[in-house]
């Protein structure tokens, strides 16, 4: 290939889902329904905590805090790719890739972090009952909210910014509905192996010490639950966390699998649809995990619901 082709692009084109043009109302209609689920789902769930205030406590200030990141994860990637459906078009822009690649990242990690302060929120409150309001307090717990904002920030734009160092051909497909960290590195016609050593510490610090976090507060949640002698009190601690552990079971369960497994496996077939697992169905379910398994948040949605029926 001639050097002249090695430039920088002013657009990349995104696979998609589907190359089968019968499939693309479809699409459009099912992921159009699932964004505006995720979106009046997870906004209720917000104005949920903020109308109650028996829910204005550490657990539902995470939760409120994970609901507005959903709608913003989401948000970095469905749009765009309706817009591409409905115009019949597969092209992003160069800064438009970067930009939805920067947003993606920091989502996608806060959505982590939150997961693993949630799981720490679940360990005081069961562990160490009597101390839960005194270490849980609202200086810590936006603290805690700024420090992931702030490690994720910068993660994420050191990985933008050694993207930038890297040129591709003219013309170049990312084998995705969005662009997409590992595919970007593939279809890049330069070095990629300071981006591939950084995206694995990148993975080590978003995801598996997260995840490692969340592993070490429920073992420690599981052994105090151990020492009780009622068996009552067992479940009724256990039974706050229930909703916690289905949507760590969900966003792991696809993202981890997905990005530490090395890149020359991937298959065109398996990124996307593992993608669509963590960035849309997670988001989108999350609403309905936390609400149909809380009765506090149920009942915040009923008189939330009551209020709105009493205004004319």
């Amino acid at each position: 290939m001639e050097a002249g082709n090695h430039t920088r692009v002013s657009e990349f084109f995104l696979r998609g889902l589907s190359d089968d043009p019968e499939l693309q109302p479809l699409l459009f209609g099912l992921f159009l329904f699932m964004y505006l689920v995720t979106v009046l789902g997870n906004l209720l769930i917000i104005l949920a905590i903020l109308s109650d205030s028996n829910l204005h406590t550490p657990m539902y200030f995470f939760l409120s805090n994970l609901s507005s990141v959903d709608i913003c994860f989401i948000s970095t990637t469905v749009p765009k790719m309706l817009v591409n459906i409905q115009a019949q078009s597969k092209d992003i822009s160069y800064p438009g890739c970067l930009t939805q690649l920067y947003f993606f990242m920091i989502f996608a990690g806060m959505d982590g972090f939150l997961l693993t302060v949630m799981a720490y929120d679940r360990f005081v409150a069961i562990c160490h009952p009597l101390h839960y309001t005194v270490i849980m307090n609202p200086r810590l717990c936006g603290l805690l909210v700024l420090v992931c904002w702030l490690i994720i920030f910068w993660v994420s734009l050191i990985n933008v910014l050694l993207v930038r160092r890297l040129t591709f051909c003219t013309g170049t497909e990312i084998p995705h509905f969005f662009c997409e960290m590992v595919q970007i590195l593939q279809v890049a016609c330069s070095d990629t192996r300071i981006n591939n050593i950084f995206l694995y510490v990148s993975t080590a610090i978003l995801g598996v010490f997260p995840l490692t976090g969340i592993f070490f507060s429920y073992s420690l949640i599981v052994s105090s639950l151990m020492r009780m002698s009622s068996a009552a009190g067992k479940y009724k601690a256990f039974s706050t966390c229930g909703s916690h552990l289905s949507v760590v079971s969900l966003y792991y369960g696809a993202s981890l699998g997905l990005y530490l497994s090395p890149a020359g496996i991937h298959s065109s077939q398996r990124i996307p649809i593992a993608s669509v697992m963590y960035t849309v169905v997670t988001p989108m379910l999350n609403p309905f995990i936390y609400s149909l398994r809380n009765k506090d948040v149920k009942g915040a949605l009923r008189r939330l619901h009551s209020r709105g029926a009493l205004c004319p």
